[in-house]
Protein backbone atom coordinates (compact mmCIF):
# COMPACT_ATOMS: atom_id res chain seq x y z
CA UNK A 1 0.00 0.00 0.00
CA UNK A 2 1.88 3.30 -1.31
CA UNK A 3 0.70 6.54 0.30
CA UNK A 4 1.38 9.99 -1.10
CA UNK A 5 3.02 12.65 0.93
CA UNK A 6 0.72 15.55 2.57
CA UNK A 7 1.26 18.73 0.02
CA UNK A 8 2.67 21.79 2.21
CA UNK A 9 0.70 24.42 2.97
CA UNK A 10 0.14 27.35 0.81
CA UNK A 11 0.53 31.21 2.17
CA UNK A 12 -3.21 31.64 2.90
CA UNK A 13 -2.95 28.48 5.30
CA UNK A 14 0.38 29.41 7.41
CA UNK A 15 -0.98 32.05 9.37
CA UNK A 16 2.32 33.96 10.98
CA UNK A 17 0.55 35.82 13.59
CA UNK A 18 -2.06 37.08 12.75
CA UNK A 19 -0.68 39.04 9.44
CA UNK A 20 -2.31 36.48 6.89
CA UNK A 21 -0.33 34.80 5.14
CA UNK A 22 2.85 35.93 5.95
CA UNK A 23 6.46 33.90 6.06
CA UNK A 24 7.68 31.61 9.60
CA UNK A 25 11.10 32.14 8.81
CA UNK A 26 12.85 34.46 10.76
CA UNK A 27 16.38 35.39 10.34
CA UNK A 28 18.97 37.78 12.84
CA UNK A 29 21.76 39.99 11.36
CA UNK A 30 24.21 38.48 14.62
CA UNK A 31 27.57 39.13 13.72
CA UNK A 32 29.58 35.49 13.27
CA UNK A 33 31.81 36.86 16.24
CA UNK A 34 30.94 37.76 19.59
CA UNK A 35 32.72 41.31 21.32
CA UNK A 36 35.43 40.51 23.61
CA UNK A 37 34.25 42.23 26.71
CA UNK A 38 37.00 44.65 28.05
CA UNK A 39 39.72 45.95 26.09
CA UNK A 40 43.24 46.51 26.18
CA UNK A 41 43.56 49.80 28.71
CA UNK A 42 41.76 47.41 31.07
CA UNK A 43 44.49 44.62 30.42
CA UNK A 44 46.98 47.03 31.16
CA UNK A 45 45.37 48.44 34.67
CA UNK A 46 44.71 45.55 35.79
CA UNK A 47 48.26 44.18 35.77
CA UNK A 48 49.83 47.76 36.71
CA UNK A 49 47.31 47.24 39.77
CA UNK A 50 48.54 43.45 40.27
CA UNK A 51 52.40 44.10 40.30
CA UNK A 52 51.57 47.49 42.18
CA UNK A 53 50.63 45.44 44.98
CA UNK A 54 53.19 43.09 44.68
CA UNK A 55 55.60 45.48 45.26
CA UNK A 56 53.97 46.95 47.83
CA UNK A 57 53.69 44.10 49.49
CA UNK A 58 57.08 42.67 49.09
CA UNK A 59 59.43 45.77 49.14
CA UNK A 60 59.93 47.88 52.45
CA UNK A 61 59.74 51.66 50.46
CA UNK A 62 56.29 51.28 48.71
CA UNK A 63 53.70 51.33 51.89
CA UNK A 64 49.67 51.07 51.71
CA UNK A 65 49.46 54.84 51.38
CA UNK A 66 52.02 55.13 48.19
CA UNK A 67 49.86 51.89 46.72
CA UNK A 68 46.34 54.10 47.21
CA UNK A 69 48.30 57.15 45.63
CA UNK A 70 49.41 54.74 42.37
CA UNK A 71 45.58 53.28 42.25
CA UNK A 72 44.27 56.43 42.10
CA UNK A 73 46.88 57.66 39.45
CA UNK A 74 46.47 54.66 36.86
CA UNK A 75 42.38 54.51 37.94
CA UNK A 76 42.43 58.20 36.82
CA UNK A 77 44.70 57.70 33.90
CA UNK A 78 42.30 54.82 32.79
CA UNK A 79 39.32 56.59 33.00
CA UNK A 80 40.90 59.33 31.02
CA UNK A 81 41.95 57.19 28.16
CA UNK A 82 38.65 55.27 27.93
CA UNK A 83 37.08 58.80 27.84
CA UNK A 84 39.63 59.69 24.71
CA UNK A 85 38.64 56.30 23.11
CA UNK A 86 34.93 56.83 23.37
CA UNK A 87 35.07 60.44 22.84
CA UNK A 88 36.35 60.01 19.45
CA UNK A 89 33.33 57.90 17.94
CA UNK A 90 31.02 60.09 18.95
CA UNK A 91 30.59 61.40 15.55
CA UNK A 92 30.89 57.99 13.39
CA UNK A 93 27.25 57.53 14.15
Amino acid sequence: MSTTPPEPPTNSESGGFGRGGGSSNVTFNLPATLPVPGNAELLIYVLATIIIAIIALAADAVNSSNFVIAFTVLTFAYLISRGIAKASRVLEQ
